[in-house]
């Protein structure tokens, strides 16, 4: 398969997932720069690069990793630790007008660096394809740390799923078959009904305090500070909230600290508990979108 063969590719950092990616990419022909990565069987057909200048200066689509740059625009995610990579000024310049930035989720800095030097953006975290298929590394990757900081089952458990977007509602599907008693929170009424639709029984946000009162387990997949004080000073000392949303997530931390709740901010799971699924999801993906986003350009 060479359907991209003649497109220059730049791929910042990243970590297995991306490894696998530059993979893919190159088998489907590709000309691939990558920068942070030290010499490797797996991109040995790819040109090696130390810096972000140089890596993007002819590229047609510059790639960063899913797990996205610091708030300065460091990208920490790398295989050669000794590498410094940063989107910068002097990056997006050399990136030029009209060519297209793909990572995970962008900081204020890097929206507002596109939006100055006419790049295109593209998050890659908030694609209904690329999301929906994380959805079950993640799911899978919140339910192994329940697992693992639980003294009892969770089939049988009392559970509370926050949100029901396309993380929470693989979520909430994969705890009930396991035999989980799945309450889903929601602020959407069709999100509610969905929840019924499949078996579960669900409330609206303004009853999450009384929603996880019984729970073993609560699952935040909702960004916005849901999990206050209030609400985790009515949850069972025993019980363990995992957050799986967007830094900084759902849950007052200090005060579950305080409380003696555990809870833990569980960020880039994929990467983390399946990072070939993880990768291969990426390469399923991302050429596609490459090869799209050009054929539109030229049209």
């Amino acid at each position: 398969m060479s359907d991209l063969g003649g497109i220059r590719v730049a791929v910042l950092g990243g970590d297995q997932r991306e490894l696998i990616l530059v993979s893919a990419l190159i088998e489907r022909g590709a000309e691939v720069t990558v920068a942070g990565y030290p010499p490797l069987p797996q991109i040995a057909r790819a040109r090696r690069v130390e810096g972000v200048v140089e890596a993007v200066r002819d590229a047609d689509a510059v790639i960063a990793p899913m797990s996205n740059t610091d708030e300065r625009g460091e990208i920490r995610a790398r295989l050669d630790p000794s590498a410094r990579l940063v989107l910068d000024e002097a990056a997006f310049r050399a990136m030029g007008p009209g060519k297209t930035l793909y990572i995970g989720v962008a900081k204020p800095m890097i929206a507002r660096l596109a939006t100055r030097f006419k790049v295109r953006l593209v998050q890659t975290a908030e694609l209904d394809e690329l999301a929906i298929l994380n959805s079950i590394p993640t799911a899978e990757g919140a339910i192994q740390r329940a697992m693992q900081e639980l003294p009892v089952t969770l089939h049988g458990s009392p559970v509370v799923v926050v949100g029901f977007g396309r993380c929470g509602m693989t979520l909430a599907r994969m705890l009930a078959g396991i035999g989980a008693r799945v309450r889903v929170v929601a602020r959407g009424a069709a999100q509610r009904a969905r929840a019924y639709e499949m078996g579960l029984s669900a409330e609206p946000v303004e009853r999450l305090k009384q929603a996880v009162g019984d729970a073993r387990a609560v699952f935040n997949t909702a960004p916005a500070l849901l999990l206050t004080r209030e609400v985790l000073a009515a949850m069972r000392k025993d019980a363990v909230v995992i957050d799986i949303a967007q830094a900084p997530g759902g849950t007052d931390f200090a005060a579950a600290d305080e409380l003696g709740i555990k809870a833990f901010l569980d960020l880039g799971l994929p990467g983390k508990v399946a990072p070939e699924t993880a990768g291969e999801i990426l390469a399923r993906v991302i050429p596609g979108l490459i090869l799209d986003d050009l054929m539109r350009a030229r049209m």
